[in-house]
């Protein structure tokens, strides 16, 4: 047929299927079976080369019935900020980071449901054509595919000795005297890093014995992010992706922007405007999203235009086509994490007083850090109108303050504990809020789950301490800014050109 992939595939089914006999009761008998799809794609490589033809077959998983096919099917996944944290302690400890990945991953999980489908197209037993299959493994788009594989993986891991994280399920540690390794897990994408290369050599040998794997050596892209790896630290972009946006939306030959939006006039509803294609605007906020990744100077613009996706007009196409100039300016800038440099933990939060003229709520903003290096960033209007600036800067050191928990957490998994986590705001009446427990008119309205931050403080986990409204770097992501300014707050950010690594 011309596909590498279809023998191994199909030959795999036989282990993990079972035929039905003739003369022994349909087995399906007050059951349904599901059919079956192949599924052909070719793989390129990054010059677009075809490099192997695959075929997979697949299951029509979404004709299964909640209840009665499957029940639970949760699989954990990895958080963006988990994988920063993870690029971040490599860095910082000064290991080189792999890469692996599982072939075929979802034929590994073992199914504990009875589950029958029906005979491939064109592979049909024509001695037994109404014969089906009894699955003893998962196949692809079966609801419990991801489940059983995550199941089957962690009991290999820990059978081998590695440690489960508590937060993140998808992160494995392996301690040996005074050297450890980290792994990391993405479905079938696996990154590792360990102090000595012992240790990784050890992962892969653990990890071949039960799955087919393949080794990619170290790691340069992982869930769109492309990786950088050099003696002085790791680099974390999307070059590749910038380059592809702006030539699939046509704005290789546009006119570079100095920064993502303009200071004035803010962006608006704008009800007598003149209403463009729907369609056209939302994909260009699709990639624009995808960007945010690696990219928190445009964050804010990109928050700002998404607003306006159900009924888009003119003013709001021009905002975001000022976007991808000023992309077509700066291609080329990536989240820069220095090695062997300090390793605390710290965050900043802001607010835009009633920044929104369509409703007048505000928008909250924050960043936190490990030392030199960008981990997460957040900017979002808030759900309710404050009635003061200090309410304002007030929720949004709430929501920060449960992601410097958040992170509190994971870094115990890697051994490190960071309590009493500063928090800088450059709202004093906010921090007094924090202390002051006594209720009066500005602050008895506010929500029980902005007040946890109280009891964050008391517990010594985070304390707010006040910072100058120039030195705040999550001002960045709560209104636009002029270039000299803008520019400053993108240094402050750690964020390089890829030529300057």
């Amino acid at each position: 047929m011309g596909f590498v992939s279809f023998e191994m595939r199909f030959s795999h089914l036989n282990s993990i299927c079972t035929v039905t006999r003739p003369g022994l009761q349909n087995p399906t008998r007050g059951k349904k079976s599901l059919d079956t799809r192949w599924v052909f794609r070719n793989k390129q490589d990054d010059s677009g080369v075809i490099v192997r033809n695959k075929a997979c077959l697949v299951v029509r998983g979404f004709r299964q019935i909640e209840g009665l096919d499957y029940t639970e099917v949760y699989a954990p996944v990895a958080r963006l900020e988990a994988i920063r944290i993870f690029l971040a302690y490599a860095s910082y400890m000064n290991f080189t980071v792999y890469q692996m990945d599982v072939k075929t991953v979802f034929l590994y999980g073992e199914v504990k449901k009875e589950i029958y489908v029906d005979q491939p197209p064109s592979f049909i037993n024509s001695k037994f054509p109404n014969h089906v299959y009894k699955l003893d493994k998962a196949l692809y788009d079966l609801h419990q595919a991801p489940r059983a594989w995550y199941a089957t993986l962690i009991d290999h891991l820990l059978q081998h000795g590695y440690t489960r994280g508590t937060i993140d399920q998808t992160l494995f540690i392996k301690r040996q005297d005074n050297d450890q390794i980290v792994v990391q897990i993405y479905v079938d994408d696996i990154i590792l890093g360990s102090t000595i290369e012992a240790l990784c050599h050890e992962f892969q040998q653990v990890m071949k014995k039960r799955f087919e794997m393949s080794s990619l050596g170290e790691m340069t892209m992982f869930l769109g992010l492309q990786v950088k790896q050099s003696s002085t630290g790791i680099l974390l972009h999307q070059g590749k992706y910038v380059e592809e946006s702006l030539e699939k939306f046509e704005f290789k030959d546009a006119k570079a922007a100095n920064t993502p939006m303009f200071e004035r006039p803010l962006l608006s509803s704008d009800p007598d405007g003149e209403p463009v294609d729907q369609t056209h605007y939302r994909s260009l906020i699709a990639s624009l999203m995808h960007l945010t990744a690696s990219r928190p100077d445009i964050v804010f613009a990109v928050c700002q235009c998404a607003r306006h996706q159900a009924n888009p007009k003119h003013s709001h196409l021009t905002a975001v086509k000022r976007i991808f100039r000023y992309l077509k300016g700066r291609p080329k800038l990536g989240l820069w994490y220095p090695k062997n440099h300090e390793f605390d933990l710290y965050a900043f939060s802001d607010s835009n007083y009633g920044g929104c003229d369509i409703d007048r709520k505000s928008t909250s903003a924050g960043c936190q850090f490990l030392g030199d290096r960008l981990i997460s960033w957040q900017c979002k209007k808030q759900q309710t109108v404050s009635t003061s600036t200090a309410e304002a800067e007030y929720v949004p050191a709430s929501a920060c303050c449960s992601q410097v928990i958040w992170m509190q957490h994971q870094l115990l998994d890697y051994g490190m504990n960071f309590l009493d986590t500063p928090i800088f705001c450059d709202n004093e009446a906010a921090i007094q809020i924090m202390k002051n427990h006594v209720q009066h008119s500005k602050t008895k309205h506010i929500d029980i789950k902005i007040h946890f931050i109280r009891d964050c403080y008391e517990r010594k986990l985070i304390h707010l301490e006040s910072v100058h409204i120039d030195n705040n770097v999550a001002d960045l992501f709560t209104k636009p800014f002029a270039k000299a300014h803008f520019d400053v707050f993108v240094a402050m950010l750690k964020m390089i050109l890829f030529d300057d690594c």
